[in-house]
């Protein structure tokens, strides 16, 4: 008997449908649907490689950071003190002499106002930007449209401050020597702004010139940023790991099973025996 030639004695291994049913009907066909036994569940030798869930963080409440922009603002006010002191080192006086009819200036066309000026607007424009740069990650959790308002108002108060500081040092000598100086007496106006300050609006004060230019950078600063920013929310999100690649890996997650089928003859084996 060969391989060929069944056996009649021996039991077949082929399911034999009940009385009534074809070999292709009900779950006892040799061919069963692919999708009943797949199941709604992935099979355990597929790797399913997809996004990890990513928690949502939760959204700051309002009060927080009404708060603590507040104390942001309130901080970069009160570094206008440095940045009017500052200011008022490197802008240069202007030499005034005393006449018999008052203080003139010692030149027909000073150029010290002018760099007073220049020395202001440099100053304030590099402090803005710099607010909006800490800003941003000191309130990393309250980035947004409130974070901007407080860069730029306390840019805007410290401009204020800087003015105010910073044409005051050295005011009260130059008003003695106004007073008291001999006549021929050459000394120095302290450093004053003329191309910004504050006007009023009706009953309203309303800054204007060279004191904007503080809160003009913080507003620039501070949305370049927020136009760089990696998250949508501007504030740290967490990353899903996507190392494996998105996607279904169709390789088994199992460690596969030895075979039992024997190892080919190595080169030079005797072959076997042919009958």
């Amino acid at each position: 008997m060969s391989a060929d030639t069944p056996d009649p004695d021996r039991p077949s291994s082929r399911a034999v449908p009940p009385d009534g049913e074809s070999p292709g009907d009900g779950p006892t066909s040799s061919y069963p649907d692919r999708a009943a036994a797949v199941g709604s569940e992935p099979p355990a030798s597929l790797t399913w490689y997809g996004a990890p869930p990513v928690a949502e963080a939760p959204r700051p409440r309002l009060r927080p950071q009404l708060v603590w922009a507040a104390a942001g603002a309130f901080g970069v006010v009160i570094l206008g003190v440095p940045l009017g002191l500052l200011w008022a080192t490197l802008a240069p006086d202007t030499p005034v002499v005393q006449t018999e009819s008052g203080a003139v200036y010692g030149e027909s066309q000073p150029e010290q106002p002018i760099a007073a000026d220049g020395w202001f607007s440099l100053l304030g424009l590099a402090f803005g930007v710099l607010v909006a740069v800490g800003l941003w990650f000191l309130l990393r959790r309250y980035r947004g449209p409130i974070g901007l308002a407080a860069a730029v108002l306390g840019s805007l108060g410290a401009a204020l401050v800087a003015w105010q500081v910073g044409q005051r040092v050295g005011l009260g000598t130059f008003e003695y020597l106004l007073a008291t100086a001999a006549e021929g007496q050459t000394f120095g106006q302290p450093a004053q702004l003329r191309a910004g300050g504050v006007g009023w609006w009706g009953p309203l004060p309303v800054p204007y010139g060279n004191v904007l230019l503080p809160a003009f950078g913080a507003a620039v600063g501070y949305t370049l940023l927020a136009g760089w920013s990696r998250w949508p929310s501007l504030r740290p999100e967490p990353i899903p790991d996507w190392s494996t690649g998105p996607g279904v890996s169709w390789a088994s997650a199992e460690t596969p099973a030895p075979s039992a089928a024997p190892e080919p003859p190595g080169p030079g084996a005797a072959e076997p025996p042919r009958g």
